[in-house]
């Protein structure tokens, strides 16, 4: 296993920034349509049931496959002998920051549920201010991956 991990390092890598910026588009994209549903999506309006069929999709088809890939292919490098210093900060706050994305895509899919129930209770500004958990999060590991400060 340690000699398949090492030979297929570089494409496990390449495959993994694919799935990570499928994964960040969504997670940038998603607030966005929450946004305009919040302020502009009536109940039961043409606009509203379009976003809805839009989120659903997003989250179903693009966020969730591309997060799981993000994670197996991250897992998979992490296993990679000499890709990690266990003993660096910089991996830990890398996860945590992962963790958090995981859990904001978990909090975005509870709102689409509540969008498509119509139950959404949260406004417009709450969503911009969401949509920058993605940015700082991404700026984060970004720096964590490249500099490895610490």
């Amino acid at each position: 296993m340690r000699d398949l991990l090492i030979s297929a390092y570089p494409w496990i890598k390449a495959f993994h920034i694919v799935a990570m910026v499928s994964w960040m588009a969504g997670l940038f994209y998603l607030p966005r349509l929450f946004v305009y549903h919040a302020e502009r999506g009536v109940s039961g309006s043409e606009l509203s049931e379009t976003l809805k069929v839009m989120e659903t999709k997003l989250l179903r088809y693009i966020m969730n496959p591309a997060m799981g890939a993000t994670w197996f292919l991250g897992v998979l490098l992490a296993l990679t002998p000499g890709v990690v210093d266990w003993t660096a900060g910089w991996f830990y706050i890398k996860i945590a920051c992962v963790l958090i994305l995981s859990g904001f895509q978990g909090w975005l899919g509870a709102r689409g549920r509540d969008f498509i129930s119509d139950r959404n209770r949260i406004s417009g500004r709450t969503y911009r201010l969401a949509n920058e958990i993605p940015t700082l999060a991404l700026i984060v590991i970004a720096i964590m991956v490249v500099v490895r400060p610490f």
